[in-house]
């Protein structure tokens, strides 16, 4: 079930629309905001204490990110990525998480690689505490350094982009048995090629990670449309049941 947002608390620092789509957004990305959901405004702006102009903002510039998709005469709706939704988007994003990495092994600073170590070592406690939202946020901090010191701003603003299309269901892959424990060891991969400044195992290791991570999270698409049509089948053989029960009552019932 869909759950509610809490009002908005304003801050000085930053416009009312961007906070909404702020709040939105992470709204789908942690899951309170299903795939399919419909985006009901007045409800949204009920919740979030303010008017429909910004929530109509918000709803454009994730429609925008690709979160969000408008139908006609029927509203907005929760993006449902498909599979080729998600080959495409994994494509395009470890072509550029290779890249960024290979230049971060030349461009990255101390205190930023202090900064990946500290991700790592704070991650393990919310991975303990299988605290899925922690993880992801840790996940995400993870590779913002590794993105800021390929010292590449357009690079950074398209895998941004690119990233909240795939976060919203990306948590999902973190729940199949083992991807954490996998996950921790390429990060690790990681941080060594990049500390020892070389690009080509840096870029490696990163084309490993991506690949696992879209591997795994196809594997839970696959599992979890394999379950949707047994339950299916089930429920059809159920009305079959009843029918059939129906007809042998009114045949007796003559």
């Amino acid at each position: 079930m869909a759950q509610r947002l809490p009002q908005i608390q304003l801050d000085v620092f930053k416009p009312l629309r961007e906070l909404v789509t702020d709040n939105i957004r992470q709204a789908i990305i942690n899951g309170d905001f299903p795939p399919g959901m419909r985006l009901m405004e007045l409800q949204l702006a009920a919740d979030l204490g303010v008017s429909r102009t910004p929530i109509r903002e918000a709803i454009r510039k994730l429609e925008l990110e690709g979160l969000i998709v408008m139908i006609p005469r029927r509203g907005a709706y929760v993006a449902n990525f498909s599979i080729k939704d998600i080959n495409e988007v994994y494509e395009i994003r470890t072509a550029l998480d290779v890249l960024s990495a290979g230049l971060a092994a030349e461009r990255i600073k101390e205190e930023e690689l202090e900064e990946m170590e500290r991700r790592l070592i704070s991650m393990r406690p919310a991975i303990d505490a299988m605290d899925i939202p922690k993880i992801a946020e840790e996940d995400s901090a993870f590779h913002d350094v590794i993105y800021k010191a390929s010292r590449n701003e357009r690079l950074i603003s398209i895998i941004s982009n690119l990233r909240e299309q795939i976060n919203s269901i990306r948590s999902k892959s973190m729940l199949y048995p083992g991807r954490l424990t996998d996950m921790m060891e390429e990060h690790r991969a990681i941080v060594d090629a990049i500390a020892q400044g070389n690009p080509e195992a840096a870029e490696k290791a990163v084309q490993t990670h991506m690949e696992n991570a879209e591997r795994t999270l196809l594997k839970v698409i696959e599992e979890k449309s394999l379950e949707d049509g047994a339950n299916n089948i089930q429920e059809e053989t159920k009305k079959e049941a009843k029918k059939e029960t129906k007809k042998e009552t009114k045949k007796a019932a003559k």
